[in-house]
């Protein structure tokens, strides 16, 4: 009987879309892990692929029950188009129920990678910071020197703030929808703790580094009032000299 096998047909489908249902959409997904978020990512993607391939099934079902209407008595039309009206709309809500999840999922996992990406460049930088405290622990030489190295040092410290609030939002966004959260607090704990900790070190080094410079330019001048008094008294010496003036007869300091 073409009913039968037709209504066969309509209810194998039905069961396919209840099982992906089941499978896909109603199912609870844990992400604690970058690997169960991409697996997620992929799964969903087969699914929706899988899905948009039972397109071709669904239109044979369409087209047998309607070339069969057409030629059937009809007391026969109501309920076989019902069933298949009812198959349409659910076949069309997964696929858009699907695609839509799947989308989700990768906007989170490109959420992710971004957040990995601005963390990167963040350390980096950090990395810049320690390589600079340590070139400028122990500067040798004057005034100028250790100016030199204190404007390299602020310069590096001009670092804008648009990497360290992406990340807080990134992170803010997964975290709020349960993702990945115990491994992106953990990264966020360590990030800011060593954030914290260079950017205090950095401002103690500034405060050194400038009152290095203050001693030295002290010293400097310190040293260039001493040499032009020696100056002073060399011209004196050598113009007594010339003069043969006994040291006897000068004032005290320059005998």
């Amino acid at each position: 009987d073409k009913t039968v096998s037709l209504r066969k047909d309509l209810s194998e489908m039905h069961e396919w879309i209840t099982q992906a249902e089941e499978e896909y959409l109603e199912r609870d997904f844990e992400y604690k892990t970058p690997d169960e978020l991409q697996k997620a990512v992929e799964e969903l993607k087969r699914a929706k692929e899988e899905a948009l391939q039972k397109e071709v099934k669904v239109k044979l079902i369409t087209d047998s029950v309607n070339n069969f209407i057409a030629k059937a008595p009809p007391a026969a039309h109501e309920a076989l188009k019902k069933e298949l009206d009812v198959l349409i709309t659910s076949y069309q809500q997964l696929c858009s129920r699907l695609n839509g999840k799947w989308k989700t999922l990768e906007e989170v996992w490109a959420c992710w990678r971004e957040l990995l990406s601005y963390l990167d460049a963040e350390n980096k930088w950090l990395n810049e910071i320690e390589l600079k405290l340590k070139a400028t622990e122990n500067v040798q030489g004057g005034a100028e020197e250790i100016s030199e190295s204190l404007d390299s040092l602020e310069r590096l410290m001009r670092h804008p703030e648009d990497n360290r609030n992406q990340i807080r939002e990134l992170a803010q966004t997964l975290t709020d929808g349960g993702i990945l959260d115990e491994l992106i607090n953990e990264k966020l704990e360590k990030f800011n703790t060593r954030w914290e900790e260079l950017q205090q070190k950095a401002v103690r080094r500034q405060k050194s580094l400038e009152q290095s410079i203050q001693s030295a330019q002290e010293t400097d001048k310190t040293l260039r009032l001493i040499q032009e008094s020696l100056g002073a008294i060399d011209k004196q010496l050598t113009a007594y000299s010339a003069d043969r003036v006994d040291a006897a007869q000068v004032p005290q300091e320059a005998q």
